[in-house]
């Protein structure tokens, strides 16, 4: 059986996080949806289809084939968007739909040669190119991802779901100082080599399992409660609060408090300040006492502004969505359900709105848009700081989103925000 793994029109509801991204690259729990895809069904993926423009930076960051149709009889596709919980062995020619968006399809090859990667991105295209396949039932538990908000709410699942037991079974490669806490009867707490847990710390997995990857390093006086997921080459700064339901990808520097949080990697927040159940793109800073709201003083349920439109999350918890390479000034305070734009800057004394478009730079006086390549030239000494460099192509790509934002990105009113 070949895997596809494939984008669709829906990535547009899950700006700014995927403008330099596909959807199945977005984390939850302790990794991003393609490797879900790929151990549940013990294979690497033949093929991922994706938007045109963000085809030539994915083809440089992995192996795979981009946007090449396998040619076998038994093609297994599967919409990037899906969180899927279990595999299943479907019968020939069907399709899984939600309304009028596919999931899943098990085709052979006259039908897969039908599915370009404009047809993916038309849903009446798609659903008549798969007029003739039967319907496809999929595993209970298996979540279609239409906005931000739910891989947040679906990351404590993700990260108490079975973890790599070999890769993470001991911890007497790292190094655990005496004065160090580690709260493990009920859930494991595995340590990877090289990362060290200095006294006053404190790791409590009694309500669910805290994973830590290599060469992390979690300083004096920290506390960890699980389920929590910490990746490679993370710095958890003294004194940090790191609460249920996050998880942090590879190189992050935190501090302060965060609560059901996902970092996708590569970011900032070193300092005191509340982070609740946001979600943080990659590049991302955030000035010393940033803080985020993520409930409503009514307890009701979050309403958050997408391409124009104030979708009703129906969650009563929603933070913010920061795009990458997005910048807060010291003191910033964000309202419930904000979006903050891929390279924005706020340096506010009061709340920003609850839509920052991408490229902003917004201060008490106004809001201006933050020159591209001034942007870029910012990207590369953040990167530089990482001992990471922008290829030409990353850097093409970055250049060509204030163009793309503005073809999906929809200012709104104070009144239409609520």
């Amino acid at each position: 059986m070949q895997l596809v793994i494939f984008e669709d029109a829906g990535y547009v509801n899950l700006l700014p996080l995927v403008y330099t991204r596909a959807t199945f690259d977005l984390r939850c729990g302790w990794s991003d949806l393609l490797s879900k895809f790929e151990r549940l069904f013990e294979t690497t993926a033949d093929t991922l289809f994706v938007r045109n423009a963000i085809a030539p930076a994915l083809r440089e960051r992995q192996s795979r084939p981009v946007n090449q149709t396998p040619s076998g009889d038994r093609q297994l596709w599967i919409n990037g968007r899906l969180l899927l919980r279990k595999s299943f062995s479907p019968a020939a020619n069907s399709a899984a739909w939600q309304g009028d968006t596919l999931q899943a399809a098990f085709i052979n090859a006259d039908i897969a040669a039908r599915l370009t990667i404009e047809t993916l991105l038309d849903n009446k295209r798609l659903k008549s190119a798969l007029s003739d396949c039967r319907d496809l039932s999929l595993p209970d538990e298996s979540v279609l991802i239409e906005y931000p908000w739910q891989l947040i709410h679906q990351n404590e699942k993700e990260i108490i779901r079975p973890f790599r037991p070999l890769e993470y079974a001991r911890r007497t490669d790292a190094k655990i100082y005496e004065g160090a806490h580690i709260i493990d009867k009920k859930n494991p707490v595995p340590i990877g080599a090289g990362s060290i847990v200095k006294p006053g710390a404190v790791l409590d997995a009694d309500n669910g399992p805290i994973y830590v990857g290599r060469n992390v390093t979690i300083s004096p006086n920290v506390t960890i409660t699980g389920p929590c997921y910490i990746g490679d080459n993370c710095l958890i700064q003294s004194g940090a609060s790191i609460r249920e339901g996050s998880s942090l990808g590879p190189y992050c520097k935190v501090g302060g408090e965060v609560e059901g949080c996902i970092f996708h990697g590569y970011s900032n927040k070193q300092h005191d300040g509340f982070l609740g159940h946001s979600y943080v793109g990659e590049w991302v800073n955030l000035g010393a006492d940033t803080v985020t709201s993520d409930l409503k003083n009514t307890y009701g349920p979050v309403k958050v502004p997408i391409n124009g439109r104030l979708i009703d999350s129906g969650e009563m918890f929603v933070g913010t969505v920061f795009g990458d390479h997005a910048k807060t000034g010291i003191n910033t305070t964000l309202p419930t359900g904000c979006i903050i734009g891929f390279a924005s800057n706020v340096f506010l004394s009061k709340h920003p709105n609850k839509f920052v478009p991408s490229f902003s730079w917004q201060t008490d006086e106004d809001i201006q848009t933050n020159d591209p390549k001034r942007a870029l030239s910012v990207a590369r000494k953040m990167a530089a700081r990482r001992k990471r460099e922008l290829s030409p192509v990353e850097e093409s790509l970055f250049l060509s989103i204030l163009e793309e934002s503005g073809r999906h990105e929809v200012l709104m009113t104070s009144a239409e925000l609520g």
